[in-house]
């Protein structure tokens, strides 16, 4: 499992306006940013330490704004305002003070956090002369270093004990939450873990949205019901499936009823943020990620001379290094042995076009090929009946398997025959289809 921490990122896209009026959109490094923030707001000759409160809370309230993808999920292409109606004061190509753009540079990927919470606090703050407001005050913070208070002591002067600092985290590029594809019944991941932990949360306030119960991450049945109740209640189109549209308006309600963008935030707690599968895949992991991987190229290599078919197990070892680098240089990713998310979807893309285009001598082969997506209650179609297919030949021989009826439904009957087959072979009883139980039925099917 692995916590998904906030993301430092390199750039940031600045809308020059308020949000609604048409201006352009500016992307900036977010180190500039911050310093041109910084700058425009806060006076150079002010205290160290009192700068270095001010710009701790620059950083939080932007990197707040970044993680809750506040402005995306309502619809817009950028991070941040340069509006201080809204947000902060930033003055496009404005000229920055030396002093402050060294501290910047000292502590830009540190930020305030509360107290058994992951995302960046919303360290709301004014001038605290023209204006006031829960949160810090920055001529007041200017008193505060002056009585010689250090910048942990004025934020918590104005945050409380429950803050602290969250040092060096990780820098790199963010990629949006969307994962750019859409999301529907079968698939498997991440974000359909993020998906069904934000309708657990906005189920408190919206009590028709059914139970999710799913600890795997995968798309089921009851998730697709969720969803489609979640779609009636904000009126939008009723499918079961998790486009774009209906990733935002998840993701902007779930931020609205936990109040992330807020003093008061309920937070999201580090087993919120815990997800089953991990970004990268290195020598030396193991579980079933590996064997998903090794799953996907042994199929590959098997029809794809340019990558080696090399004996794997669950265990991420050379042999899957060499099929990983293999496959890398052919799609022109890094070629680093590490197996990163990147990797995966385009793995998956190979796998699945594989499936639809392949014409050959293994046709056969290609029918025992998994079809790229779990097989769950509610399924239907092609390979639902190709599952059953081999079902039946398993339950002519085993007659303790429950039975199967051949109609492309992935029924009751169904499911009962799949957990059958999951309680004898040692597979999680939950009866959903993925390439590992995939393989065992069809070798099943051959005795």
């Amino acid at each position: 499992m692995a916590i998904r921490y906030p993301i430092v990122p390199n750039n940031i896209t600045v809308h020059l306006g308020k949000p609604d009026e048409a201006v352009r959109d500016v992307t900036v490094s977010f180190t500039e940013y911050i310093s041109n923030v910084a700058s425009n707001e806060l006076y150079p000759t002010w205290p160290v330490e009192a700068l270095k409160a001010n710009i701790y809370a620059i950083i939080s309230f932007t990197l707040n704004r970044i993680y809750n993808e506040w402005y995306r999920s309502k619809g817009y292409n950028f991070d941040i305002t340069s509006s201080p109606a809204y947000d902060q004061t930033f003055k496009y190509g404005s000229s920055t003070y030396e002093n402050i753009s060294n501290i910047v540079e000292d502590i830009f990927n540190n930020y305030v956090v509360k107290n058994g919470q992951v995302q960046p606090y919303f360290t709301r703050y004014c001038d605290g002369r023209q204006t006031t407001c829960n949160g810090l005050s920055q001529w007041g913070s200017v008193s505060l270093a002056n009585q010689g208070k250090n910048y942990l002591e004025i934020l918590k002067y104005y945050y409380g004990n429950v803050i602290s600092i969250q040092y060096n985290a990780v820098v790199g590029d963010v990629s949006l939450g969307y994962p750019g594809y859409p999301i529907g019944l079968g698939n498997v991941g991440n974000p359909v873990i993020a998906i069904q932990r934000d309708l657990k949360r906005i189920r408190a306030n919206y009590p028709a949205i059914p139970i999710i119960q799913d600890k795997y991450g995968i798309y089921n049945e009851e998730t697709e019901n969720a969803v489609k109740k979640f779609q009636e209640i904000f009126n939008l189109p009723i499918t079961g499936i998790v486009d774009k549209a209906t990733w935002y308006k998840i993701k902007y309600v779930y931020t609205s009823v936990k109040k992330l963008a807020d003093l008061y935030s309920d937070g999201i707690s580090e087993r919120e943020a815990n997800f089953l599968y991990q970004d990268e895949l290195k020598y030396g992991d193991t579980g079933i990620e590996v064997q998903y991987i090794h799953y996907y190229l042994d199929a590959i290599a098997f029809l794809d001379p340019d990558i080696p078919r090399l004996p794997t197990n669950s265990i991420y070892n050379n042999n899957t290094i060499s099929m990983v680098k293999a496959f890398q240089s052919k799609y022109n990713l890094p070629v680093t042995g590490v197996f990163t998310y990147t990797d995966w979807n385009v793995l998956r893309n190979v796998y699945k076009k594989l499936l639809e285009t392949y014409n050959g001598d293994y046709s056969d082969y290609i029918n025992e090929l998994y079809p790229d997506y779990f097989l769950t209650r509610g399924s239907s179609g092609e390979d639902v009946l190709r599952l059953q297919k081999f079902l039946y030949k398993i339950c002519e021989y085993d007659h303790s398997i429950p039975g199967v009826r051949v109609n492309g439904l992935f029924d009751e009957l169904t499911e009962k025959s799949v957990l059958k087959l999951q309680k004898d072979y040692g597979f999680d009883v939950n009866g959903i289809v993925g390439p590992l139980l995939w393989r065992k039925v069809v070798e099943l099917s051959k005795r």
